[in-house]
């Protein structure tokens, strides 16, 4: 997708314009917006998000909302300050909403779990492929929550380089980051670190992205996931019992993608890459 920046509205034709009076006036600074922040709704659909971001009870409002689809909708041009961030610090700047645009992406958060049905905070179901399982950066344990689908990740990775391009931005930070204790958005399924990664440390190349790596749940490239079925599965850096340890051991119901398979030990991806015994994980796709 071709996406622009014309007078601060995101164009592009997957784009609409919808305006909200959930505004302040703009950056107090000639090179401000210089960070992005990386939300998600935890509503069901971007509509829902536009009509509560749009509700004069609500106080609060983004400049853009990303749909499951890849459809974009912006709120507030990206010259005049959202009420995005609220309470929030960041390497010694506090309330962010001054220095920064807010990005809302349309997921549902965590999720909880009864029997094989995964439930939203108001309620919705979501289809165990839609499912993510793993830790916060903030928890130590893995949870569940709403997955992100393959274009919608795009989408972002390509909106957010456009925005860099466009503005100078020099940082990008998750809502959890910069209000830890009080959010967790966008949360562990949304590839945060690659998207920094990708567009702040390596800029040998001004190519558009057109397949941004994320969590494997999402973007699996054809390959097999499986769930563990043991209780706590070790997680090795090689295919043979005295392999040492690369991280915690894998709690059960913990989503894996498949790499390869090596005289009874799969090669698998969470967060990073590691080998476990095959007996172990169930195939789920």
């Amino acid at each position: 997708m071709d996406y622009k920046v014309v007078r601060h509205i995101l164009a592009g034709d997957s784009v609409e314009y919808i305006a909200t009076a959930h505004k302040d006036s703009g950056f107090y600074a000639e090179d401000l917006p210089d960070t992005l922040v990386i939300h998600y709704t935890a509503l069901g659909s971007l509509e829902s998000a536009v009509s509560t971001l749009r509700d004069p009870n609500v106080k609060a409002s983004a400049h853009l909302v990303i749909g499951r689809d890849g459809r974009i909708a912006q709120l507030i041009p990206f010259n005049k300050i959202a009420w995005h961030a609220g309470q929030s610090e960041w390497r010694g700047r506090t309330g962010m909403n001054k220095y920064s645009i807010g990005i809302e992406i349309d997921n549902a958060g965590k999720l909880s779990k009864s029997g094989d049905i995964y439930k939203t905070w108001y309620g919705g179901l979501i289809p165990p492929e839609d499912v993510y399982y793993g830790p916060h950066r903030n928890e130590l344990s893995p949870a569940y929550w709403h997955a992100y689908t393959e274009k919608q990740i795009i989408c972002v990775f390509e909106v957010c380089q456009v925005l860099r391009d466009k503005y100078g931005i020099s940082t990008i930070v998750g809502h959890e980051e910069i209000s830890p204790g009080r959010k967790i958005d966008p949360g562990p399924a949304f590839p945060l670190d690659k998207l920094r990664t990708q567009l702040l440390e390596d800029r040998s190349t001004d190519a558009p992205i057109s397949h941004p790596e994320a969590p494997d749940s999402i973007l699996n490239n054809g390959r097999k996931r499986g769930i563990v079925t043991a209780s706590s599965l070790n997680f090795r850096a090689a295919p043979k019992y005295h392999a040492e340890p690369i991280c915690a051991p894998l709690a059960r119901d913990t989503t894996v993608t498949i790499l390869k398979e090596e005289k009874g030990w799969y090669q698998v991806h969470v967060s990073q890459t590691g080998w476990v015994k095959k007996e172990y994980i169930k195939i789920i796709d």
